[in-house]
């Protein structure tokens, strides 16, 4: 592929090449979004997925809820894995009346080398985002890219730059944002209805561990070398945990989440995977996407309870229990009261905020997805956009960082820098070397 000839492209004109592109189309109908207006075929946005794996297919079933999309293609390192995309799409767009034609490859430039597609989901394992990303909008596909954004610090740096550079639209897969519970949270917390917030709990879980699973054979539809891309780490090998088989015949889908997310050598832990969760509601609420703490202290540090991080406006965050019975989520402790917020569930220590119905809102987000299919059409910002997911993954990163080195780490969120703390930039969570070829 080369990037230069396809930034020439117009973007504006890519929706109206889609309908050129796919010459196998024998029906062309129009497609209805929920406010009624139809949307003709020549305004489809064409799709293709990196990365089919658990999440990938899961991000795929989700779009085909959203009105007026045609997945044309889909890559992934695995070649099961592709034929059950492939088998999958062309069933459902059978069902909806479109050209079943979807096409699948090994290599990812090959999606981003056909102009007739507008947009890609990257639901690929977090060392890939950056890269994947980056070709993409300099391909000039706009882009839907699994949270967190990215593995290191300079990665979203960097994706944020080429984002803006190439006038690409961004939607990052932290889905909370749309959900109405932590919508109402995030409203709640920003008219002042608990008062002034002076500290957040966010529940996510623990950091990952190192790398300790043991070596075993490649399967034969597995590109190993291709899976591990840009890392370096020597002591990384295959293990089925870290890419979970599946089989066709008969079909067997994956049995696990990818474990490489728990590991240090290969990811950030609950750290980034819940974190990229609740730390982003929490910076939404508080005005603080695209910003972040200064000061990220390790729990144990001189009898520090808690993993905490403090703000330049004094509101202090600490990764705990939210509440008495555990798991994942949320509480605002204000001046005038508290929120908790989790999936599917809100409390207040004023139950009447949240027990009556929320005021109708215009401006209420459509579902994830959609919002992302809409900002395309309408070349605006999304609800989870690159600025916010940079931020959040930033914030990770440096939480991970604190507890690696066992000692207070300050940020400067203005500058992206650690001023003087030459040890704290060196950190392979800051940025590491590519293997080669890949470089950033």
């Amino acid at each position: 592929m080369d990037p230069s000839k396809s930034k020439t492209i117009n973007r504006r004109n890519f929706l109206g090449l889609s309908a050129l592109g796919l010459t196998s189309f024998t029906i062309l109908p129009s497609w209805r979004m929920p406010n009624g207006v139809r949307i003709p075929p020549s305004d489809r946005v064409v799709m293709g997925f990196i990365g089919l794996g658990r999440q990938g297919l899961g991000d795929y079933g989700n779009f085909t809820k959203s009105a007026g999309i045609q997945v044309a293609a889909g890559a992934d390192v695995d070649s099961l894995k592709r034929e059950r995309f492939k088998r999958r799409v062309e069933n459902w767009q059978k069902s909806a009346q479109v050209s079943p034609r979807c096409d699948v490859y090994e290599s990812y430039e090959e999606i981003l080398d056909r102009k007739d597609i507008d947009a890609v989901s990257i639901a690929t394992p977090d060392h890939w985002h950056a890269i994947h990303t980056i070709h993409a909008s300099q391909a000039g596909k706009d882009v839907y890219v699994q949270k967190p954004l990215a593995y290191t610090i300079q990665e979203g740096i960097k994706m944020v730059r080429t984002i803006r550079d190439n006038k690409s639209v961004l939607q990052v897969g932290s889905q909370q944002r749309s959900s109405p519970e932590f919508q109402r949270a995030i409203a709640l917390v920003r008219s002042g209805a608990i008062g002034h917030i002076e500290t957040i709990y966010a529940a996510v879980g623990e950091p990952p561990k190192p790398f300790d699973l043991p070596e075993q054979p490649v399967p034969a539809s597995l590109n190993w070398n291709l899976w591990l891309g840009p890392l370096s780490n020597p002591k990384v090998h295959y293990h089925p945990d870290l890419a979970p088989p599946i089989s066709l015949q008969p079909e067997e889908n994956e049995k696990i989440w990818g474990a490489w997310r728990w590991y240090r050598e290969t990811g950030n832990g609950y750290t980034s995977d819940w974190g990229a969760h609740m730390f982003d509601i929490a910076q939404a609420a508080i005005g603080m996407d695209g910003i972040g703490p200064i000061e990220y202290i390790p729990k144990g540090y001189k009898g520090t309870a808690h993993n905490t991080m403090k703000y330049a406006n004094g509101i202090v965050m600490t990764e705990q229990d939210f509440r008495e019975e555990g798991g994942k989520g949320i509480r605002f402790n204000g001046t005038k009261g508290w929120i908790k917020v989790t999936r599917g569930a809100i409390e207040c220590s004023d139950p009447s905020l949240v027990t009556k119905p929320a005021a109708a809102d215009p401006k209420a987000p459509a579902p994830h997805m959609q919002n992302f299919i809409d900002a395309i059409r309408t070349r605006g910002n999304t609800i989870a956009p690159v600025e916010a997911g940079c931020s959040t993954n930033t914030l990770c990163c440096l939480v991970n960082i604190a507890i690696e080195l066992q000692r207070p780490v300050k940020w400067d969120p203005v500058t992206t820098s650690f001023g003087d703390d030459k040890e704290a930039a060196a950190h392979r969570l800051n940025h590491y070397d590519y293997r080669r070829p890949y470089s950033l």
